[in-house]
Order: C-alpha cells, then structure tokens, then sequence
C-alpha cells in the first residue's frame, strides 16, 4: 500500500532578510482558509421576465397604459377580422372556382378535340381526292332518276 507523507518546503520556512520597502500584512489575504459566506448578503430568488415586467407596470402611469391596452385591443380585433375576412374571401375564389372554371375547362377541351377532328376528316378528304384524281367533282354522289 502507498503511504503518503507531506514534505514542508525549507524555502517557505526561511526568513527573508533585508529591508522592506513597505508592509504589505494589511492586503494580505489567506486564500488557503475557506470563505466565509456569513459577510456575503443572502442571494435573492432569481427575477423572471413575468416579475420585470410587472415591475414596469408600476412606471407607467394608469393614463397611458389605457391608451396603450385600447390600442393593443383595436389592434387585435382589427387583426381578426382582417383574417376571419380574408379566410371568407380565399373559400369564396375557390369554390367558385372549382364549380365553374372546371367545367369550363372541360368544355373548353373538349372543343378542342371537336375542331382537331374536323380538320383532320378534312385533311383526310383532301388526301382521297389526291389519291383518286378522276373523282366526282364535289365530293357527292350522282343522283340517279327516280323509277
């Protein structure tokens, strides 16, 4: 087992010979003592945000704080039916919008695809006349008397 053992340093223990400018006993303080926490002042609970601002309170005057909680409140209330108005308007656009450009839209396209059939059955025509140059003038059939 180890066994320790202090040893004292001789340099510590000699005095110092020689002729002192000043005394410096006075500022002398013993750092190897522990503190004392008898002189230091009991340390108050730590202060929250909610208790500094409820400190303000009591700087404000009563008359200004009225006028600054109306206008906090015509603020809020203003606020809210600008979104509650809003919120109305946006369902409003989109519900029309759905119930009435959708159909358009599907007519629209459809529309589309009638005229891209016709020109087509035309390019077609004009495809048969060029491929049967002694067709009948006009595209119709001759009539034939009647019996």
């Amino acid at each position: 087992m180890v066994q320790l053992e202090e040893v004292e340093d001789e340099e510590f223990d000699r005095v110092q010979t020689g002729e002192k400018a000043y005394d410096d006993d006075d500022d002398f303080t013993d750092t190897d003592s522990e503190i004392s926490t008898d002189d230091l002042p009991l340390a108050s609970p730590p202060e929250t945000l909610t208790d500094r601002l409820l400190a303000l309170r009591d700087m404000v005057p009563p008359s200004a704080r009225r006028r600054l909680a109306a206008g906090y409140d015509a603020l809020k209330t203003y606020t809210w039916g600008g979104l509650v108005l809003g919120g109305k308007t946006m369902w409003v656009v989109s519900t029309s919008a759905l119930l009435l450009g959708v159909p358009f839209a599907l007519a629209l396209v459809e529309e589309q695809q009638v005229v891209e059939m016709e020109k087509e059955q035309r390019m077609r025509e004009m495809g048969n006349e060029l491929i049967t140059p002694g067709a009948t003038g006009g595209g119709q059939p001759q009539s034939r008397p009647a019996l």
